[in-house]
């Protein structure tokens, strides 16, 4: 059997595994890396984060990416250069993780990676009757596998859009058996550059269980900060934001668009939430020359107007849920404030934190149990979203050479 065959088999047969979960969102600020300790499969899953660690992304890596993130049109010839720079610049990062905790790669059974996505474009935002869903995520698996010397399982996305899903969120599989509680209802929202929340119902019935993009989470109020406030990458503390007045024809105008009507689950992404689509707004409701402060102070309302009624939406029929959050939005105090104030059936908001996930590391997490899955063979389908839940546990195997 070849050396990489077995060393597959003999993760796939352990009771506990190493393996390390990367996530590199929207955002742009960093790649996150979490080193995992999992045991068991499916309902029985068990996971301890042994280590986290954000990597920074330098503005060299930020500025090559934004050539090509969200845009129709770019140099393909850099996207295809791209592609296996990102993957060997997330190994290099894993490698410098790894010496700062003094972990050796071969005690390492896989790396979940995520990739960076650069564009996504389900069939509902998109005009052509020949194509369904699509999304790209750059950072080539085999380079971060050679790089770290580490067997990495990546394309998550792909496999689930391969077998009918929309490619977006994945955060369902690994909150259904991580999160579900017999307790309470509980909504897990994160906030990224794009909002999302999984739901679970404290019956554990599967065929309910749902997880949906909801809109904007940080992604229109990080492009502006970047783009009027640089060096400034996000709204720190809500400061900006907090000095403004919200504008409500602008917020209405925001809130005018047919994705916010469409029934969950569904997906959506900066390729429709960006600056382009704030200008829009702005022209339409003549308030171009709002400060900067007023236009930040409308955008921080609209992402909580909209996660909100997300919220409110889930929990309507239930007579209550218990919201975890995650993701930087978590950061943001008038977020926070804002949407807590716009539900009624809320008396607070916790994150992840005390259900033993750092709400920073959530997502890498969430990965790190899809690779254990792929490794252990375990399968749970959801009612409505049966299509590609299973599938994304089967990502694609990079070895080491």
């Amino acid at each position: 059997m070849h050396q990489h065959i077995l060393k597959l088999y003999n993760s796939a047969m352990k009771q506990q595994r190493l393996i390390i979960g990367l996530m590199s969102g929207t955002s742009l600020d960093g790649l996150d890396v979490a080193l995992c300790k999992v045991s068991g499969q499916g309902m029985d899953t068990q996971i301890e984060v042994l280590a986290f660690e954000t990597v920074d992304y330098d503005d060299d890596y930020k500025q090559k990416i934004k050539k090509v993130f969200a845009e129709r049109s770019c140099d393909l010839e850099l996207v295809t250069l791209l592609h296996p720079w990102v993957g060997t610049l997330h190994g290099n990062m894993v490698n410098q993780c790894l010496a700062k905790w003094n972990v050796a790669a071969d005690d390492i059974d896989a790396i979940a990676s995520h990739g960076q996505t650069i564009y996504h474009c389900p069939k509902s935002q998109h005009a052509h009757v020949d194509f369904k869903h699509g999304t790209l995520q750059i950072g080539d698996s085999d380079h971060l596998a050679v790089t770290t010397g580490i067997t990495t399982i990546g394309d998550f996305r792909q496999k689930h859009i391969a077998a009918g899903g929309e490619g977006a969120p994945l955060a369902v599989y690994g909150d259904y058996l991580f999160f579900t509680s017999g307790d309470e209802n509980r909504i897990l929202l994160n906030m990224g550059g794009i909002a999302n929340l999984t739901y679970l119902p404290k019956s554990a019935d599967a065929s309910a269980v749902f997880s949906s993009d909801i809109g904007p989470g940080n992604t229109i109020m990080d492009a502006y900060i970047q783009r009027h406030f640089a060096p400034l990458h996000y709204d720190k503390d809500s400061q900006v934001a907090s000095q403004g007045t919200v504008n409500q024809a602008l917020l209405t105008e925001l809130c005018d668009n047919e994705f916010f009507s469409l029934a969950f689950p569904k997906t959506t992404g900066p390729e429709v939430f960006n600056l382009q689509y704030l200008a829009r707004a702005q022209t339409a409701t003549h308030t171009t020359e709002l400060s900067h402060q007023d236009v930040m102070a409308t955008l921080n309302r609209f992402s909580a107007q909209v996660i909100a009624k997300a919220i409110n939406d889930c929990s309507a029929k239930l007579g209550g849920v218990a919201v975890y959050a995650s993701g930087g939005g978590i950061h943001n105090p008038l977020l926070m404030q804002h949407i807590l104030s716009l539900c009624p059936y809320l008396h607070e908001i916790k994150n992840t934190q005390v259900l033993g996930i750092d709400p920073d590391a959530k997502e890498a997490v969430l990965f790190a149990i899809l690779a254990n899955e792929c490794l252990a063979g375990g399968q749970q389908r959801f009612g409505n979203q049966a299509q590609g839940i299973p599938t994304i546990t089967m990502g694609k195997i990079s070895f080491a050479d």
